[in-house]
């Protein structure tokens, strides 16, 4: 029986459980067979606290991690099945396993929608990115393209635009559906434009991005231009689906009943899985720290 089951380990699940040991709570992290969330993807990291020259996504995470077990959190590198939210003691199945714990907190991330095109997935962290916040610095004054139509999109190529020497916004449709407000502040800026009824097909380059193969989806042209970084921004899959009796928000994410609760007492929630606005590393953490104190106090009043 365990006081914390946590299911998920990038910075939210791995914060949770620093602060649920450091309380004395037993602790059990469902990692996952591929632990440690975005950030094993990623590869100098600026812009976490407490790094003046920077740290490695996956050097970030082992350390997380290394935290958590010295507090005594037990973990499993299996992939979480299904819950049983219906009654106490909750019920987690992994790897064909079942744990008890008197309390939940779902921190299982979110994941890019990535293109699938060829040349896309060897080259992430090699100049193919989801983040502009996280990687802009890298692009100064190089030439890239943001892959996207929505408010997103328009954020992306408005950071880029502060490091690079080009940013072209390539969107499938013939108008983009970002709001009027981001849409201006994106036209506005004389480093941006916009490339329309076109689709990426192919990301050029051997170790790192020298290209992209654009198609134009009314003309059935092929052409291909010379870049340096290829950011998508067409949208996040919040790993929600797997959890029963959860409720959810129209955008599929975890639907958030002060600050970190779910609809049902007991399971809270920490980050990417909730929080479609930020998605940075250090607010994932800072909803970690959060999920766990309020799973703490749940705890303590249940007693």
């Amino acid at each position: 029986m365990y006081d914390v089951i946590i299911i998920g380990s990038g910075p939210a699940g791995l914060t949770s459980a620093i602060y649920t040991t450091r309380a004395s709570l037993k602790t059990l992290v469902v990692a996952g067979g591929k632990w440690g969330g975005q950030l094993m993807l990623t590869t100098l990291v600026e812009n976490y606290p407490g790094f003046p020259e920077g740290i490695q996504g996956p050097d970030l995470m082992l350390a997380m991690r290394k935290q958590a077990e010295r507090f005594g959190a037990e973990f499993i590198d299996e992939n979480f099945e299904e819950s049983d939210f219906t009654k106490l003691p909750f019920r987690i199945t992994a790897a064909g396993k079942t744990f008890e714990g008197k309390s939940v907190i779902i921190a299982t991330g979110a994941d890019t929608r990535w293109l699938d095109v060829p040349g896309e997935k060897e080259k992430i962290g090699r100049g193919v990115s989801s983040c502009a916040p996280c990687d802009a610095f890298f692009f100064k004054n190089k030439k890239t393209i943001v892959i996207g139509g929505g408010d997103s999109a328009m954020e992306e190529a408005i950071v880029l635009a502060n490091f690079a020497e080009s940013v072209t916004v390539v969107h499938r449709s013939e108008a983009l559906r970002a709001s009027q407000i981001m849409q201006d502040k994106a036209r506005k800026n004389p480093k941006i434009k916009f490339i329309f009824n076109t689709e990426v097909k192919k990301i050029l380059g051997d170790d790192h991005v020298t290209g992209v193969e654009l198609l134009n989806n009314k003309t059935n042209e092929t052409s291909k231009i010379d870049i340096d970084g290829v950011f998508v921004a067409i949208g996040h899959i919040p790993n929600t689906k797997i959890f029963k009796g959860i409720e959810l928000d129209k955008k599929g994410y975890v639907r958030v009943h002060d600050h970190t609760r779910t609809n049902i007492e007991g399971v809270f929630v920490a980050g990417d899985v909730h929080d479609s606005h930020y998605r940075q590393a250090v607010t994932a953490a800072g909803f970690g720290c959060a999920a766990a104190l309020e799973a703490e106090r749940w705890l303590r009043d249940q007693e």
